[in-house]
């Protein structure tokens, strides 16, 4: 089935000199356009993938002026894709950490009409994990917990990653202009999806984490990502639950908001002022501060459950084209 689609990959150039021939050498046969886009690489990888895969005719190398950071050059490069006619898009990291083979795993599922994007998924193999640094890993499980509530993707288990196909169609109907392009792409990419209704599905993806340094800073990224998921998750709850539909989630959310945070607030003042005056919260207090928080929160887990089980599961490029 795969066979019968053009697939393109596109392979965001930044510091990578000494792994991006490689990955471009072990990319399946079934790949027919490879977009390599030197981001103002200081090491001129773009320069070295002639050099060294010039013989090498699916190979397009493209040059940006300025950084754009990676998903700058992921969509200089699906755009070129698309003018190319390709069906399938996929976007794989040049230093080498992703297994090129995967190539073929992720889009495989759209090839065959079962879905929309995939997205590949490094925990799968608890043996995978011991490879990959305890900071990263940590620092991973964090924003794709915060991916998976800003984006709506629940069933996406490892929505930071680097390894993603898109069908041609959905790639067209994304806002290029409103999409971030540094690092948090991965994580805007799929809120953007959301809105679009795509369905994600999650593909086992081998990685090695070798010699090749990673250019995101966890310490300095984890606030950044959880400002940006925060605003992400705003915008999609307000689109989906008070714009586009109205429904008993709706209610919840504006119900259990205002209670937990009335209970809240309330709750905190009593403590502070009768600490304060050196007495002891009476029952009365604790109550009408605790029975709000509890009611609130349990509309805000039932909302989140409804939320959690209205994940796009059904394929929407087939409506598109």
């Amino acid at each position: 089935m795969i066979k019968s689609r053009k697939i393109a990959v596109v392979l965001p150039c930044y510091r990578s000199a000494a792994h991006a021939p490689n990955v471009v050498q072990s990319l399946p046969k079934e790949v027919d356009w490879i977009i390599a886009v030197d981001d103002a690489c200081p090491e001129k990888t773009g320069n070295h993938l002639l050099d060294q895969c010039g013989d090498n005719q699916k190979l397009i190398v493209l040059f940006h002026q300025d950084n754009q950071g990676v998903g700058g050059a992921t969509i200089t490069g699906m755009k070129h894709a698309i003018d190319l006619g390709a069906d399938i898009v996929v976007k794989i990291d040049s230093d080498g950490q992703i297994d090129p083979n995967d190539v073929k795993r992720v889009a495989e599922p759209i090839a065959k009409g079962h879905a929309d994007v995939c997205k590949g998924n490094r925990f799968y193999d608890p043996r995978l994990l011991r490879q990959m640094p305890i900071i990263r890993l940590m620092g991973n499980s964090a924003l794709s917990f915060m991916t998976k509530w800003s984006s709506g993707y629940w069933n996406v288990f490892d929505p930071t990653n680097g390894l993603v196909a898109i069908h041609a169609e959905l790639f067209k109907r994304l806002p290029h202009d409103k999409l971030e392009r540094r690092y948090f792409f991965e994580s805007d990419l799929l809120f953007q999806l959301y809105l679009l209704k795509a369905f994600v599905q999650d593909v086992p993806n081998d990685v090695t984490y070798g010699s090749e340094n990673s250019g995101i800073s966890i310490a300095h990224s984890i606030p950044e990502f959880f400002l940006k998921n925060i605003r992400n998750g705003i915008k999609r709850i307000v689109l989906t639950y008070f714009i586009r539909d109205f429904r008993v989630a709706s209610l919840q959310i504006l119900v259990g908001i205002p209670l937990s945070l009335f209970g809240l607030i309330y709750g905190l003042a009593t403590w502070v002022g009768n600490s304060f005056e050196g007495t002891y919260s009476s029952a009365g207090e604790v109550m009408l501060a605790s029975l709000p928080i509890i009611i609130g929160m349990q509309l805000l887990l039932s909302a989140a459950q409804e939320d959690i089980m209205s994940s796009p599961r059904t394929p929407v490029h087939g409506s598109l084209s």
